[in-house]
């Protein structure tokens, strides 16, 4: 191929068969906390491995200057030059891969910030009730088909049937509550669990309360609550921690089950242009799924891993600090993982009718009345303090659970009193979801370098943000609902995360809604003119903010000359297209390293495709349309 023989459709002669049947294999073995390499290609020393022309780039950089029309990627992996057509040609040689972008956009990968990959991998092996709103009886006839589909009568009576994505406020008519004798009269004998899509909540039958001993006697569990009735006796629903006490019953599927699950959805995440992905909920089984994929060459994307820490292990810091420096020392061999985050929720969900996440002021009843409740906050700011400074001493990261306004402040009260006891003005600890920000505490973010990760495909009119909040908490707080352009305006790094698969994986749905607040399913803009954000801050926030949250930003997050070649070609420009039409954009290519690890017109790449479409379209309930599987599931996996 010669210099000037710019191709029209992505070539498939070395580009694509440097991938091939290892695809991912290659890919992962260029990862690491370094800059990859890409394996060498024959030609001309100096030469690009691959040019992009004709595209509309997105550096992601400050500053003006003259638009960057193409980008040239050298065999190590590294962007080697960026700039218009004509000066980056003179870097193919006579074997560079030349793709024409069509005036579409190239920018920086996605960098997930919050996202939980490998329960995307295990709970596709469930079957899923997709966070659907039905009757009794609807539930029912749903539940009795998958007794059918997973062993019939031949599963008597003892195979479990965990059930995914169920709706904990999705049971009609409005306000019914969920009790085990409603599941004790499906026809079966079989251990049953409904798990929320929430991820904090569990409903099962009296046959799987028994199999977990739980009885009126059973105490509630640090960090959960066995919902009892007015008899005493538990009703089959558990809340946050108190789900282990079923869970640790059902068996796990197979090693090699998960593996494959796993392999697919990442394949899938590749598909939709993310690059690097920061898994919230990392214990000794998540990594032991990582090391496995990366063996088999199965790991794309970079992670993060952030190891989870328990409410109890908050309270011990030297002892936290022993656990999950013990889990780096054993695992940071692996390549594609580099470790430095630990995980705390401090606190739960807001939504009727959970009610868990901590409240400066109490809930409402519903009817505009302050009821007693405040909410769980699950760890103290004293105890956090501690902690966080004792990480922060030994170079980690801290990566805070906090939905609701009283635990947003008691996070940024640990990490002031870490400031002040460590000293350290560069920590980068974060506070994710942020569905409530008191806004006397907006600059603390700055003040303090804390990043505000946001998962603002949510933030669109709906019924969980209107149904189920608006009337217990009132239009005061619900104004500063993920107040992202507030933030912004008060200096805070903002940075972005899926956390699917709370939330299906809809990457760029998930960007436009940032902007106008309504996305492709909300019935309406939540608080659009208060709180959405320009297209660039969109793009920067799921790109060079989210490397930088990660301390990353010195390898990824922006295209420029030196970075690693972390791409992705778009079918579309979004930068200039209508916002609406962001959220059907298709990802052409995806690199990592310089390596291609997801082309859309390879069969591998049609079914990723395929399958992230699928993903994002499940059927939604008819009231609202914006439920994308539930909330924060993952988050108590």
């Amino acid at each position: 191929m010669t210099p000037a023989s710019f191709s029209s459709p992505l070539s498939r002669r070395r580009l694509l068969g440097a991938v091939g049947a290892a695809g991912a294999a290659g890919a992962a073995g260029l990862l690491g906390a370094g800059p990859a390499a890409a394996a060498p290609a024959s030609g001309g020393r100096g030469s690009a491995a691959l040019v992009i022309h004709n595209a509309r780039v997105f550096t992601g950089t400050a500053g003006g200057g003259a638009p960057v029309e193409a980008v040239a990627v050298g065999r190590d992996g590294k962007i080697l030059a960026t700039g218009s057509g004509s000066a980056v040609r003179r870097h193919a040689g006579r074997d560079t891969e030349v793709v024409d972008a069509r005036g579409n956009t190239v920018m920086s990968g996605i960098h997930d910030g919050h996202v939980h990959p490998l329960g995307a991998g295990d709970r596709s092996l469930r079957p899923s009730l997709e966070g659907a709103e039905t009757t009794l009886p609807e539930l029912r006839q749903l539940l009795t088909g998958f007794l059918a589909d997973t062993g019939g009568a031949g599963a008597e009576p003892d195979r479990w049937l965990v059930v995914e994505d169920w709706n904990p406020v999705g049971l009609l008519p409005t306000g019914s509550v969920p009790h085990h004798s409603m599941l004790d009269a499906l026809a079966t004998r079989r251990p049953v669990a409904l798990v929320g899509g929430d991820g904090h909540n569990i409903w099962v039958n009296r046959r799987a309360l028994d199999i977990a001993g739980i009885t009126a006697a059973t105490p509630d569990p640090v960090g959960g609550r066995i919902v009892k009735g007015a008899d005493g006796q538990p009703t089959g629903v558990l809340k946050d921690d108190a789900q282990d006490l079923v869970k640790r019953h059902v068996p796990e599927p197979s090693r090699a089950e998960l593996v494959a699950a796993c392999a697919k959805v990442l394949e899938q995440a590749a598909a939709s242009g993310v690059t690097t992905m920061m898994d919230a909920l990392v214990g000794r089984h998540e990594l032991e799924l990582y090391q496995a994929l990366a063996a088999a060459g199965k790991l794309p994307q970079r992670i993060v891993p952030a190891i989870r820490l328990d409410a109890g292990q908050t309270k011990d810091p030297a002892a936290a600090l022993a656990y999950a420096r013990g889990l780096r020392r054993e695992f940071e061999g692996v390549r594609g993982l580099r470790f430095g985050m630990v995980k705390v929720f401090l606190d739960g969900v807001i939504e009727y009718p959970a009610q868990t996440a901590a409240l400066l002021e109490p809930y409402l009843d519903g009817n505009g009345r302050p009821t007693a409740n405040r909410g769980e906050l699950y760890t103290s700011a004293a105890d956090y303090g501690r902690l966080t400074a004792a990480f922060n001493k030994a170079g980690w990261q801290l990566h805070a659970h906090g939905l609701g306004d009283r635990a947003v402040r008691t996070a940024l009260d640990g990490y002031a009193y870490a400031h002040r006891v460590t000293g350290q003005r560069d920590a980068r600890n974060a506070i994710a979801h942020l569905q409530i920000v008191d806004p006397a505490d907006l600059r603390r973010f700055a003040q303090l370098g804390v990043a505000a990760c946001m998962q603002l495909q949510w933030a669109a009119e709906d019924t969980w943000t209107m149904d189920a909040l608006l009337p217990y908490i009132g239009p005061q707080r619900h104004r500063w609902m993920y107040p992202a352009r507030s933030l912004e305006r008060a200096g805070a790094r903002l940075t972005g995360g899926s956390d699917w698969p709370v939330d299906a994986l809809q990457v760029w749905n998930q960007l436009r809604t940032a902007i106008d607040r309504q996305g492709a399913y909300g019935t309406g803009e939540l608080h659009r003119e208060l709180e959405g954000l320009s297209r660039s801050s969109v793009l920067r926030m799921h790109t060079a903010g989210t490397a930088w949250q990660l301390r990353q930003e010195g390898l990824t997050g922006t295209v420029e000359r030196g970075k690693a070649a972390d791409l992705v070609l778009l079918d579309r420009d979004v930068t200039r297209c209508p916002v609406a039409d962001i959220s059907g954009t298709g990802v052409r290519m995806t690199l990592v390293g310089g390596r291609v690890v997801h082309d859309a017109d390879s069969e591998a790449g049609r079914a990723a495709v395929a399958r992230a479409a699928r993903a994002g379209s499940g059927p939604r309930p008819a009231s609202y349309a914006a439920v994308h599987g539930g909330r924060h599931h993952a988050c108590g996996h």
